[in-house]
């Protein structure tokens, strides 16, 4: 299975697995761009998701060495959309010096491409029982 590409700019890296067996492919930022809500990084790529699947941007654990926080928590690439791959974090309101961040060069997420089939949606009276019902947050405990 092939995940295809596009660099948008000379800086681009196209990203590869770090190591064999590792579910991300690293991505790393061509361009920053900061407000004073939030730091977005530009990877200079774009990528054709294959039909049913979806790309899920998620932080590197290196983002623990920043005050960095991925904005929307997980990013959803669809296999729709074309446009740069783009990584926005935010920074804690208080944090007016940040120290360390994230510089062009560096990598900034990983991406970890999924199945997502499409599903008919359909209502319904009634769902079927389970051993959980209807037990919500700290179901399973501590």
């Amino acid at each position: 299975m092939y995940l295809q590409f596009k660099k948008l700019n000379k800086n681009a890296v196209v990203p590869d697995y770090a190591h064999y067996g590792d579910a991300g492919l690293d991505l790393v930022a061509t361009s920053v761009h900061k407000t004073n809500l939030y730091w977005e990084y530009g990877t200079g790529l774009a990528v054709e998701m294959p039909s049913a699947c979806v790309g899920l941007l998620f932080p590197r654990s290196s983002i623990s060495k920043t005050t960095h926080c991925l904005r929307n928590s997980v990013g959803v690439i669809d296999s729709g959309y074309r446009g740069e791959i783009k990584v926005r974090m935010s920074i804690p309101s208080d944090d007016n010096e940040v120290t360390l961040q994230y510089n062009e060069g560096d990598k900034v997420a990983q991406l970890i491409v999924f199945e997502a089939p499409r599903f008919k949606v359909v209502e319904s009276e009634e769902l079927s029982e389970s051993a959980r019902g209807l037990a919500g947050f700290g179901s399973s405990g501590r």
